[in-house]
């Protein structure tokens, strides 16, 4: 599997030599902190100066002047938060998060070593850690996108012709363009969600959703017909 065939990276998304298509969608997570210790980054680094009441923004940050930034939010470093971008109250921002356009971080929610692509919206509640999510993208209240196994052992994906080791400890979700999760769902660490699929609410779901189907109350597979 190749990271095109989840994303598609905008033409305007930072650090683009970073991220290949036809990487592994998994290999990707690594190479946050990389873009993100580049000198390309240094030099956007620019943080504003008069921050709302209760924001903390801490280390090497790049906030785009469309931020819209509410109280209480807290941001460390390093961190890109793209043009257009909305941080609501509680946001807590770990480090190596790199936010593309017109996303929606929602409130009481935190962030660590992710990938957020354009128009990702996370409004409530949400855990993403050592994650992408991909254009489009949205979380509903309470998911989580849990990032590392019971036994601390490294995460395997399941891939249509098996499982394959992705060599990492700590791996999330890898949420194709357009995938909804409802609410108070549980993506189980390497969960892979194909493009506009749908995982119903109140879930623990793992493993990998071919594009346009649906994980069911009961597990099932069902094919999404959508336009």
């Amino acid at each position: 599997m190749n990271a095109e065939d989840l994303f598609a990276l905008p033409e305007n998304f930072p650090f683009p030599s970073y991220f290949k298509s036809g990487d592994t969608p998994w290999s990707w997570i690594p190479q946050i902190g990389q873009a993100l210790e580049s000198p390309d980054f240094a030099s956007h680094v620019s943080t504003p100066v008069d921050l709302p009441s209760g924001t903390v923004v801490l280390g090497q940050v790049f906030l785009h002047p469309t931020v819209k930034l509410s109280p209480n939010v807290v941001i460390h470093g390093p961190a890109f938060i793209g043009a257009g971008s909305e941080l609501r109250p509680g946001v807590f921002i770990r480090g190596n998060v790199i936010v593309g356009e017109g996303c929606i971080l929602g409130n009481s929610c935190e962030f660590k070593e992710s990938l957020l692509l354009n128009r990702v919206e996370t409004p409530h509640f949400n855990y993403v850690g050592n994650s992408v999510l991909g254009n489009g993208a949205h979380l509903a209240a309470g998911v989580i996108c849990s990032n590392l196994r019971l036994d601390r052992q490294e995460v395997w994906v399941s891939l249509p012709g098996g499982k394959v080791n992705s060599g990492l400890r700590k791996l999330g979700a890898l949420v194709g363009d357009g995938a909804e999760v409802g609410c108070n769902t549980v993506l189980n660490p390497g969960t892979i969600l194909g493009k506009r699929s749908l995982v119903y609410p109140g879930m623990a779901f793992g493993g990998f959703l071919e594009p346009e189907t649906v994980a069911g109350a009961k597990t099932e597979i069902l094919r999404v017909n959508r336009r």
